[in-house]
């Protein structure tokens, strides 16, 4: 969350930027619950002083009629006190409610719009897949080679599950492999994160775990919740911890399985693995100073694009608009993968995003780092390096070969164990 004290010095500039977010927030209204607060706290203060005070007197030598009123003034002191300490904490409730539902400043760059239409494309890497014949998508594909399982999992579990199969299983196995190497490789100590997180370290890291705008499963009766994304469970590896500003930055990669609702989510792009309620995902997460959080989101997009090139697949970096922001990012980068499979020609998913949340997420998990004779909020970061079902769209379809074969990138290889997979009849 933000600084309720920035929020209200800056009520203007922050109002500006909750419309180009499209949320529905007050800055007006945090503005006026901090003052509200301040002004309580300053009375309870004034009361707490006063209590003090007449305790002092109390001990002195005084005359029945003043020690009398002492009395009922200590009374009267001793039954105000408990109902302003309420208010005080009625108040910073409401307040830290209100605050939580305005989003993080946005990067001055980040383009204005609502949807992901508004995007603004950085740059492209590789040309669309062109093929010799007509190509299928990946639902069809992982049919003819037995690779995916949809009707048995939407039987078993419910619709938007799925069982990999075969060499299916493989592959998910060497994508995971693969990013995790290239990771470490860049100095990431690598983690297998619990897919259940309290919901507070949820809310802190930006995810509402309640309501029907939550886009992850409550455990009922638990307080928590399965994990959207290692982000919940990265971010809270440091909560409520002062760090020293020699161990940073921090840079963590984790491994876990990642459960969404996905409510809503409809229409022809979001059918076979595109968008699921279970899938695989091995996630960066970075904390590290104010200074160097721009420096790094760079370096997060780096990473991605490397791991994007390796597995040979064309796709283009878009620098996502306000509206498409989410609430705790400052500035978002998504790669988007081609996929020929998406409808007559083909077009873009994306696969991976990078997020510079500056200090939003810190604040509310209280992650700060000692500086000399100062605590600072460290700036915190993430950044997908495999969503595995994405992933394995984007190689089935664009590895796909006229035999009905799919040749695995070279890259990929030493962990996948062979070339290509198929092609084979589908089992009965």
């Amino acid at each position: 969350m933000l600084d309720p004290k920035f929020i209200r010095d800056n009520v203007d500039a922050v109002q500006a930027n909750i419309r180009n977010r499209n949320v529905d927030a007050s800055a007006e209204l945090v503005a006026r619950l901090y003052d509200e607060r301040n002004a309580a706290i300053k009375e309870l203060e004034a009361l707490r002083a006063s209590r003090n005070d007449n305790a002092k007197r109390m001990k002195q030598q005084l005359e029945a009629d003043e020690r009398a009123a002492l009395i009922e003034e200590g009374k009267r002191l001793k039954a105000q006190i408990p109902e302003l300490e309420q208010k005080v904490k009625d108040i910073g409730a409401n307040l830290n409610e209100e605050a939580a539902r305005i989003p993080n400043m946005s990067h001055p760059d980040a383009p204005i719009g609502s949807t992901d239409e508004d995007n603004a494309e950085l740059k492209r890497v590789g040309s669309p897949t062109e093929f010799s014949f007509d190509p299928r998508d990946h639902i069809t594909i992982a049919e003819e080679l037995d690779l995916i399982d949809f009707e048995t999992a939407t039987k078993v579990s419910g619709t938007k599950f799925y069982y990999l199969k075969n060499e299916a299983v493989f592959l998910e196995f060497a994508l995971s492999r693969y990013a995790m190497d290239v990771l470490v490789k860049h100095g990431f100590t690598p983690t297998i994160t619990p897919d259940v997180a309290r919901e507070d370290v949820a809310r802190g890291i930006g995810f509402n775990p309640r309501g029907a705008e939550s886009n992850i499963y409550t455990l009922e009766g638990e307080g928590t919740c399965l994990v959207g994304t290692a982000e919940i469970t990265l971010g809270g590896y440091h909560a409520d911890s002062i760090l020293d500003a020699d161990s940073l930055p921090i840079r963590m990669a984790g491994f876990s399985h990642c459960f969404r609702r996905e409510a809503g989510a409809a229409g022809q792009f979001s059918k076979g693995l595109y968008r699921v309620h279970q899938f695989s995902k091995v996630e960066m997460f970075v904390y590290c100073r104010p200074e160097e959080s721009e420096k790094i989101h760079d370096e997060l997009l780096a990473i991605e694009e490397e791991i994007f090139q390796g597995l040979e697949v064309p796709y283009r970096v878009v620098d996502t608009c306000t509206g498409d922001l989410g609430g705790p990012a400052y500035r978002k980068y998504d790669i988007e993968a081609w996929m020929p499979g998406r409808g007559e020609t083909g077009d873009w998913g994306e696969v991976t995003s990078a997020s510079n949340c500056t200090d939003y997420q810190a604040r509310r998990l209280g992650v700060r780092f000692r500086e000399e004779k100062t605590r600072r909020l460290v700036h915190m970061l993430n950044g997908t390096a495999i969503a595995v079902s994405r992933a394995i769209i984007a190689i089935l379809e664009n590895h796909q070969q006229e035999d009905g074969s799919i040749r695995i990138p070279q890259g990929l290889r030493p962990y996948f164990g062979s070339d290509s997979i198929g092609p084979r009849a589908a089992a009965g």
